[in-house]
């Protein structure tokens, strides 16, 4: 178990290693001049923006800046906007709470959605239910998030247009009306996903010998389900909801913008529009790391549940 930690944590630094680098590459693939992001569009002198490039380390080779940049980011300091000229961790700190109570509120919902459905599809295979459900799940997977917002915004104001899913927010439970219909909106494709997965493997599940001795011996439906098919159907389940969170943290910048929450989404646009390489740089590797820690996560748990894995 202890080799099998070790390699994943390896996995994890280097991919980590290894996106930083890219990130901070692409970030200064843009031609735009980040000396003319600082000063507005106004005209200076070149001894002023040779200062300005002097303040941000713009003047030292781009080996150096990415020097600079991580032993920054290991310390917390992801340096200061271009644009807003304030400390990216300032930025990032004022915004995660909306970003991370959409992601989080959003994948409870799938889950405590996908997972039972999932089990009652499998048990209630090729019934009209199985059926209804299954086209319904056709529909969110194909419905991408920001269509499912416009969509939700649009059913809300026809039956419940006092519902207060627009505004500003000050105590915790304006904070959870607030982001409800943009974590619903969201959670749509992993619910889809997540419940068709639970039901094939919960279907696999049922067809085991396993199943079979268990109910020879008097066993119940509810028991066999509960105590023996749910912990070995859960595992797939438990890889798709990894890279489904990755997709909801992704997904939510679009959701922010729909719903008009400042997010870390509405910064990260405005930070690619001007070419503010502290802020996209330090925002996208923060998705990257939140997305690789996930994974990672849940890797190690699926060696924990099963056994078989830890020895491949």
């Amino acid at each position: 178990m202890k080799s099998y930690i070790t390699d994943k944590l390896l996995q994890y630094i280097l991919v980590l290693a290894v996106s930083s680098v890219i990130v901070f590459v692409m970030v200064r693939l843009n031609p735009t001049d980040p000396v003319a992001v600082i000063l507005g569009g106004r005209q200076t002198t070149p001894e002023t923006a040779a200062n300005i490039r002097r303040e941000y380390n713009l003047d030292k080779s781009v080996f150096e800046q990415y020097r600079i940049w991580v032993i920054g980011v290991l310390r917390g300091d992801f340096g200061v906007s271009f644009k807003y000229r304030r400390a990216v961790t300032s930025l990032i700190r004022s915004r995660i709470s909306v970003t991370a109570g959409i992601v989080i509120l959003s994948s409870l919902i799938s889950i405590i959605i996908a997972i039972p459905t999932g089990i009652l599809t499998a048990l209630k295979q090729h019934s009209a239910m199985d059926t209804c459900i299954s086209l319904l799940q056709l529909f969110l997977v194909a419905c991408p998030p920001f269509l499912s917002s416009i969509l939700i915004i649009w059913i809300i104001t026809l039956v419940a247009p006092s519902f207060p899913f627009i505004g500003s927010f000050s105590t915790f439970g304006q904070f959870l009306r607030r982001i409800s219909l943009p974590s619903l909106a969201l959670s749509f494709s992993m619910i889809a996903l997540t419940s068709r997965v639970m039901k094939s493997s919960m279907i696999e599940q049922l067809q085991m010998n396993y199943r079979t001795v268990a109910v020879s011996k008097g066993l119940g439906t509810q028991t066999v389900v509960s105590r023996h098919c749910l912990k070995n159907a859960i595992i797939p389940v438990i890889t798709i909801l990894g890279t489904q969170m990755g997709n909801l943290i992704v997904g939510s910048v679009l959701v922010e913008n729909v719903f008009s929450l400042a997010g870390i989404g509405s910064i990260l646009i405005d930070g690619v529009k001007s070419s503010d390489y502290p802020l996209v740089q330090s925002i996208t590797m923060m998705l990257v790391f939140v997305y690789m820690t996930i994974s990672t996560v849940l890797d190690i748990l699926y060696g924990v549940i099963d056994p078989r894995i830890r020895v491949r």
